[in-house]
């Protein structure tokens, strides 16, 4: 039967069997099947639309005049036309925008605003879903269809009246089924899928798990309102761990290599002159013990090693709990054994290397009360810094800040003070020792 004898036929079915209809009616070319739908009164389009994906019905609904989308807007369940209006490109959004009740278009606006780290911001709405009761024959054929227009599927989802995501299809099921066959019959269920609010770090960590190349977007009614690429999430993770670098050292997650220069004067110097001001305070420490270094002159020589060691291993320790934090692998009941955790391997660390230090300390200057000062020294500033590396981003979160927001600058300062205060702390305990020899 040619496309056009359709048409009459369509239309009267919508006044007896809607599911029949939106069945028949996905059978017909869209430009067709958007003339057969727009010749309905708004209200029995509305109907029509409760049984069809919203990516479907918004392509229909595309070329209708702004007061019938309105009409038939207003007529649906908020979430189901918000569904339906994210479906739309750009310009027909703003188009019907300016024709929607006021509450409406808030209830829209609402529901269509995610989070800025979901996946619903990331998410593509260009995805192939049917009905569940559409035939596989129809399938096929608008599967080869959408092949020649080079639509982008890497998978195929079945969807109930409500467009609720009921299952999937495997290609290879579809072409053995016989034609006549409801797709119901030849889905897989289970199908995995992810709602719009999630954090787009940890839907990159539960698509990796599965192996997926996509994954289905859902709202709270488990309809289906898009889908997840795994390559999307891999470029935004990139972007964010770029960004995350950056922030880290006190820098703009803004600038770029080729930023203008006064672009990046000014992202770069308050950090700068936080940097300072920390500085002069691990300074001030030192200064309190200006007389004992001027009578060991010694311990001036081991001050750069005291805070490049407590800077190295807090550095360690911070970039494994941030990463922790961001990828969600840290519970919140598991703060403090986390904080323990990175005090003891601190501690550990810091012996080994405490007394690999004493030995060149005591070969170096032959004073071993030198080389206890240095070794004990390098304990306390290791445990401080495994402490701080765990303590520093988790305070961060946990104040609801960007847990590596300037976290580095903060290490630096803890370290340095806390490493200065035990090695010139213990020198001055020892001093009579260390003159003497």
């Amino acid at each position: 039967m040619e496309h056009n004898a359709l048409l009459p036929l369509v239309s009267r079915q919508f006044g007896r069997d809607l599911p029949g209809a939106v069945a028949l009616l996905e059978t017909l070319p869209d430009d067709e099947a958007a003339a057969a739908l727009l010749a309905l009164p708004t209200g029995l389009a509305a109907d029509a639309v409760r049984h069809m994906p919203a990516g479907y019905a918004a392509a229909l609904l595309e070329s209708a005049d702004t007061a019938y989308f309105a009409a038939v807007a207003s007529a649906l369940d908020p979430k189901l036309a918000a569904a339906v209006f994210m479906h739309l490109p750009a310009e027909s959004r703003e188009r019907f925008s300016a024709h929607l009740p006021d509450k409406l278009k808030l209830e829209i606006r609402e529901i269509l605003t995610y989070p800025e780290d979901s996946i619903g911001r990331l998410m593509t709405t260009d995805f192939l879903s049917f009905n569940k009761d559409m035939l596989v024959s129809a399938a096929i054929d608008r599967i080869r269809e959408l092949a020649r227009r080079r639509f982008p599927a890497s998978y195929a989802y079945v969807v109930d009246d409500a467009g609720v995501l009921v299952g999937v299809i495997n290609m290879r099921d579809l072409m053995l089924a016989p034609g006549t066959a409801p797709l119901e019959t030849v889905m897989r269920t289970g199908v995995f899928s992810m709602h719009g609010f999630m954090d787009s770090q940890q839907a990159a960590t539960e698509i990796s798990k599965r192996r997926f190349f996509a994954a289905p977007v859902v709202d709270g009614q488990n309809r289906m309102v898009g889908i997840i690429r795994a390559e999307t999430l891999l470029h935004d993770i990139r972007e964010d761990a770029g960004e995350d670098l950056q922030k880290l050292f006190g820098a703009s997650e803004d600038e770029r290599t080729f930023s203008p220069l006064r672009f990046s004067i000014r992202k770069r110097l308050p950090w700068l002159s936080v940097n300072l001001a920390t500085a002069f305070l691990a300074a001030a420490v030192v200064a309190l013990f200006e007389g004992v270094i001027s009578r060991v002159t010694i311990l001036a020589v081991f001050l750069p090693v005291i805070a490049g060691q407590g800077g190295n291993a807090g550095a360690q320790s911070l970039v494994i709990v941030i990463r922790g934090l961001v990828m969600r692998e840290i519970p919140r009941d598991k703060f403090w054994p986390l904080i323990v955790k990175e005090g003891a391997l601190g501690a550990v660390n810091g012996v080994f290397i405490g007394l690999v230090t004493a030995v060149v300390a005591y070969a170096w200057h032959g004073n071993p009360w030198l080389g206890l000062v240095i070794g004990l020294g390098m304990v306390v500033n290791m445990v401080v810094a495994g402490i701080a590396g765990a303590t520093i981003p988790i305070a961060l979160k946990a104040a609801r800040f960007d847990p590596a927001l300037g976290s580095s600058i903060i290490l630096t300062t803890v370290t340095d003070v806390m490493g200065f205060l035990a090695f010139l702390g213990l020198a001055l305990i020892f001093q009579g020792r260390l003159v003497q020899a």
